[in-house]
Parts: structure tokens; C-alpha cells; sequence
């Protein structure tokens, strides 16, 4: 996305998420297929008023121009994990209350929950600490010469 200006990202990727929901329900609408409008008309409201909003000079600015600095991405990246835990609470909790209501409507909970549980569990061997670094391997096995010379 190198070809597209940091300012533009995120409002042109929320105008295609929205415009792709106003496709969608103008395809599966029924009589309330004109809502597909209106929802494409908010969409595209909110790309605009993203990219202004990005053209300002602030913290929330700079995050919704792509621009933060290590500060502001660690608060990104930190409102994601959240987003993620809670998203695998919602899912774990549907779950159990549809066992508990109708077990034929609980697979769309499971399959959200084994979903979100996977990227958990992928996001931990990916970042956390799997095998040492070879950095900490570098003496390994070899006792450290003694600075006294006898």
C-alpha cells in the first residue's frame, strides 16, 4: 500500500468495508433493498469525514492518517487485543447460552470462538517466546575465560 498516501489509507479501506455492506444488502435486501443507499451514503460520509479528520494536527489525527509514532501504535495495537479478547468472550458466552437454549444454532458461536482462539494462540507462537534467539546462544556450553592471567 506504498502507492497509496498514509492519509488515505484507513479512510479508503473504512469507504470499501462500507460500500461492500451496501452491496451486500442490496443484493440480500428484499423490501428494504433502498436501505443499501442510505448505507452507502454513510459510508462514504464517514471515509470523508475520517480524512479530514486526519488532516489535522493531533494524537487521534495522526492514528487516523497512518502517521502515529511508536507511542500512538502501541495504543493501537493495544485496543486490538482488546477488541480480540472481548471479541472471544462475546463469542465463548453465545456459545454457552445457545447450548444451553437450542444446540442446533451454537455452530456460528463455535466457529467464531475456535477462530478467534486460533489467532490467539497463532499470535502467541508467532510473538511470543518460543525458541531462545541465536544472541543468547553465543557462549553456549563454553565456560568465559577468566581475566586473570595466572
Amino acid at each position: 500500500m506504498k502507492f497509496i498516501r498514509p492519509r488515505l489509507r484507513k479512510p479508503l479501506l473504512r469507504g470499501i468495508a462500507g460500500l461492500g455492506l451496501a452491496g451486500a444488502w442490496a443484493i440480500g435486501g428484499g423490501h428494504a433493498r433502498w436501505l443499501a443507499i442510505v448505507i452507502a451514503i454513510v459510508a462514504l460520509g464517514n471515509a470523508v469525514g475520517w480524512y479530514v479528520l486526519a488532516g489535522n494536527d493531533s494524537d487521534d489525527a495522526a492514528l487516523l492518517g497512518s502517521r502515529g509514532d511508536e507511542r500512538q501504535k502501541l495504543v493501537g495495537l493495544k485496543a486490538r487485543a482488546l477488541a480480540g479478547v472481548v471479541a472471544m468472550i462475546a463469542a465463548y458466552t453465545g456459545l454457552l447460552i445457545t447450548l444451553a437454549v437450542k444446540r442446533s444454532d451454537a455452530w456460528q458461536f463455535a466457529a467464531l470462538f475456535a477462530v478467534t482462539a486460533f489467532a490467539y494462540l497463532f499470535g502467541l507462537s508467532s510473538y511470543g517466546s518460543g525458541e531462545p534467539d541465536a544472541a543468547d546462544d553465543t557462549d553456549a556450553g563454553y565456560g568465559q575465560r577468566s581475566p586473570i592471567r595466572y
